[in-house]
């Protein structure tokens, strides 16, 4: 690995930077109370290339590296982890399982719409009554006898950015028999007849992202809209998960950074017993052990990130890295956070302070694409070949 930023790499950073210092961090705390979906600043984010930013520039993308990519969903999740969730669908679970399996004109159809922030995307995996087993899923796609459309019928849940989007890569049953090898993925219009939304969710942590069950009632969706072959589509929704996981591995690094960088702030003006709290040794550890698992969590997400941008001419998977990154850097956001409200007190545990937003949003990233538990029998199976 190379530790020395590219140009672009540092340009792609601080564009971030200052976006979600001006634009995102002074709205940040409203956004999270009233759960409004934040649709200027995501717009606002595609035009600066946000929204697909591995995309290449024929599709209307910024056309960098998944360094890149971390770097700036580091950046937005620091100022708010709502807005780098958005952002993560769109780039991770929604362009890159399109540009790897699309058709030329899948991709100049939905990536441009969805890169360029014109649309907001998503990803339709999870049902009610499977989560981590995503091979068990009930949602039916049939193909017509003149093979022009199949026929779905589905209903998915906790669909991040469901209110909201416009097109979705979904994935259904076209051969119940097969199991896994019967999923395919397919890619929906929302605005077609048989599709509908249920409830906006009230969710616990990143708010402003908003979060919905849809249905697919007899919708009619066209061949061409086949994302893939038959059958490929546990194998597309795997291979999108292990890049997705690492968006979340960088959303939990900022977080954990804007939990630790407000930690050290108030550890330094805070009083008690006639000095600084920082000055106590205690909180001197908090702040050390903060510190040490913060960039132990930013080192294996971009190391994840270095490996999946090898793997991209060998063609060779990256799950085990990408599934480390996401284990150890949302279980360290969710630790840091913790040591955040305790070093802030009383402070910590109001809403006039960020840190319990943070420590609300940090839960998340131990949960969505692969809870812990799920990413610890993913590495341990990887690593011994044993089921």
């Amino acid at each position: 690995m190379n530790f020395n930023l590219t140009e672009e790499q540092q340009m792609i950073q601080s564009a971030a930077r200052d976006f979600a210092r001006e634009r995102i961090a002074p709205v940040a705390a409203d956004f999270d109370q009233s759960g409004e979906f934040p649709l200027e600043n995501i717009q606002a984010m595609g035009e600066l290339g946000l929204m697909g930013i591995e995309v290449p520039e024929a599709y209307g993308g910024a056309g960098l590296d998944t360094i890149g990519y971390v770097l700036a969903m580091i950046e937005i999740c620091a100022a708010d982890a709502a807005h780098g969730t958005i952002m993560s669908v769109n780039n991770s679970l929604f362009c890159n399982g399109i540009l790897k399996h699309g058709t030329e004109d899948q991709k100049e159809k939905y990536v441009r719409a969805i890169a360029s922030g014109a649309e907001i995307g998503a990803y339709a995996l999870t049902e009610p009554q499977s989560g981590s087993d995503a091979s068990n899923m009930k949602s039916r796609a049939v193909k017509s006898d003149d093979g022009s459309h199949y026929v779905i019928n589905a209903r998915k849940s906790w669909i991040t950015s469901g209110p909201y989007a416009r097109y979705l890569v979904l994935f259904a049953m076209t051969d119940p028999e097969a199991g896994a090898r019967g999923v395919s993925a397919f890619i929906i219009d929302a605005e077609a007849e048989g599709f509908s939304r249920g409830k906006t969710e009230p969710k616990l942590g990143i708010r402003a992202s908003a979060t919905c069950e849809i249905e697919l009632d007899d919708y009619k969706c066209p061949a061409e809209c086949l994302l893939g072959a038959e059958g490929e589509g546990f194998k597309i929704a795997m291979g999108v998960l292990d890049a997705g996981r690492i968006g979340i591995a960088a959303q939990a690094v900022g977080i954990a950074q804007a939990a630790y960088e407000a930690s050290v702030a108030y550890a330094r003006e805070r009083k008690a017993f006639g000095r600084e709290i920082g000055s106590f040794q205690m909180i001197q550890a908090k702040i050390a052990d903060m510190k040490s698992r913060l960039e132990a969590s930013r080192l294996l997400t971009f190391k994840a990130a270095w490996i999946k941008q090898q793997a991209q001419a060998s063609g060779a998977r990256f799950t085990v890295d990408g599934s480390m990154a996401k284990l150890v850097a949302s279980e360290a956001a969710m630790w840091i956070t913790h040591q955040a409200v305790q070093i802030h007190g009383g402070m910590g545990y109001s809403k006039e302070m960020p840190v319990e937003r943070y420590f609300r949003d940090a839960k998340i990233t131990e949960i969505y694409e692969g809870t812990s538990e799920i990413q610890r029998m993913v590495i341990g199976r990887l690593e011994t070949g044993l089921r």
